[in-house]
C-alpha cells in the first residue's frame, strides 16, 4: 500500500476500534493511520503512540466532515446507540462522500431476516440502510457482515456457568458460528491495506458452528464437570433475570439474541476469512478452552 493512503478508524476507543488500530500497525507505518474520538479527553492514549487523533461525532456532520478531510479509506464501526445510529450512519456516509472518502470499509451484521419479523428488526434496520446507501453513494465500499462475537459468548454463558453446572439461556438448538474479536479486528486490517476487496459484500462468520448443547458437552470435558444446558421459555428466562438484578435494557437484548440463534439466523459456516487472511480463524472450542481451560 502507498504510504500516502490515509486510513481513519471510527470507534477508536471502543474495543474492536483499538484491536484493529494494533493490528494495522504490523501492516503499515502509524503515519498512515488516524482515528477519530468523540472527545479531547480520549486522545492522550493514542498521541502516546504516535497516532494522529481527530474529534468527530456522529451526531454532527460538520465534524464528521472535518475529520475525514484528507482521509482514503474509512473503517466505519457501526454506532452502539440503537435509537440514534439511522441519523447518524446517514451522517457519517454523507461526510465521507463530501469529503471524497475513497473506499469505505463498514461494519455489519449477518443475518438471514431482512424482515420486521426477525428478533433483532431494530438492531438490523440501521445496517440495512446504510449497506444501501454506501453501495449507492458512488464511494468504494466494503461491507463485512460480522457473525456474534466469540468475546460474547462468556455473558451469555452466565459468570457462574463452571460453579452452577448449568447454561441457562433461551436458544434452543439454535447454532451460532462465533468468530472472535480479533479476528474480525485482523480481517479489517487485511483489506484495510490492500487494493482489493473493493465493492464487495462478506459474511465474516466461522468454520465451526455449535449448539449451546454442544457448548455445554464440550465444557463438561474440558473442565470433567457435568455442564447442563436448559433453554427457557423466554418469559421465564426474563424473569429470572430480573429477579437478579440485570437492567431491563439488557434483559431485551440478550432474550432477542437468544431467539435469533434459535432461529438458525447466524449458523452459516463459510472460509471468506481464511480466503482473506490466510489462516483459519479461531474456532469456537479453541476460545472457550483458551476461556475456560485455568
Amino acid at each position: 500500500m502507498k504510504k500516502s493512503s490515509q486510513i481513519l478508524i471510527t470507534g477508536a476507543t471502543g474495543k474492536l476500534g483499538k484491536e484493529v488500530l494494533e493490528q494495522l500497525l504490523t501492516r503499515t507505518d502509524k503515519s498512515n493511520i488516524v482515528v477519530m474520538v468523540r472527545e479531547q479527553s480520549q486522545t492522550d492514549f493514542f498521541t502516546e503512540k504516535g497516532i494522529e487523533v481527530r474529534l468527530g461525532n456522529y451526531d454532527n456532520i460538520d465534524s464528521l466532515s472535518a475529520a475525514f478531510a484528507g482521509i482514503d479509506k474509512l473503517y466505519f464501526v457501526s454506532g452502539n446507540d440503537i435509537n440514534a445510529r439511522t441519523q447518524q450512519h446517514e451522517n457519517v456516509v454523507k461526510a465521507a462522500k463530501d469529503a471524497q472518502v475513497k473506499h469505505v470499509v463498514y461494519t455489519s451484521f449477518m443475518r438471514k431476516n431482512n424482515t420486521d419479523s426477525s428478533p433483532i428488526a431494530e438492531l438490523l434496520k440501521s445496517h440495512i440502510l446504510t449497506e444501501e446507501w454506501l453501495q449507492e453513494s458512488g464511494m468504494d465500499y466494503t461491507i463485512l457482515k460480522h457473525n456474534t462475537y466469540a468475546d460474547m459468548l462468556p455473558v451469555f454463558l452466565g459468570e457462574k456457568v463452571i460453579e452452577s453446572g448449568r447454561i441457562f439461556f433461551p436458544a434452543g438448538d439454535g447454532k451460532v458460528a462465533f468468530v472472535t474479536r480479533k479476528d474480525m479486528a485482523e480481517l479489517a486490517s487485511v483489506i484495510l491495506t490492500s487494493d482489493e476487496y473493493k465493492n464487495k459484500i462478506y459474511e465474516i462468520t466461522n468454520t465451526q458452528a455449535l449448539s449451546f448443547k454442544e457448548i455445554a458437552s464440550f465444557l463438561s470435558e474440558l473442565i470433567g464437570k457435568d455442564i447442563r444446558y436448559v433453554s427457557p421459555s423466554k418469559e421465564e428466562y426474563t424473569r429470572s433475570l430480573s429477579d437478579a438484578g440485570v437492567p431491563e435494557h439488557y434483559i431485551g437484548m440478550f432474550a432477542a439474541f437468544a431467539e435469533t440463534f434459535k432461529q438458525g439466523e447466524l449458523d452459516e459456516t463459510n472460509t471468506v476469512f481464511q480466503s482473506i487472511t490466510g489462516h483459519k480463524p479461531l474456532t469456537v472450542t479453541e476460545f472457550l478452552t483458551h476461556i475456560y481451560n485455568k
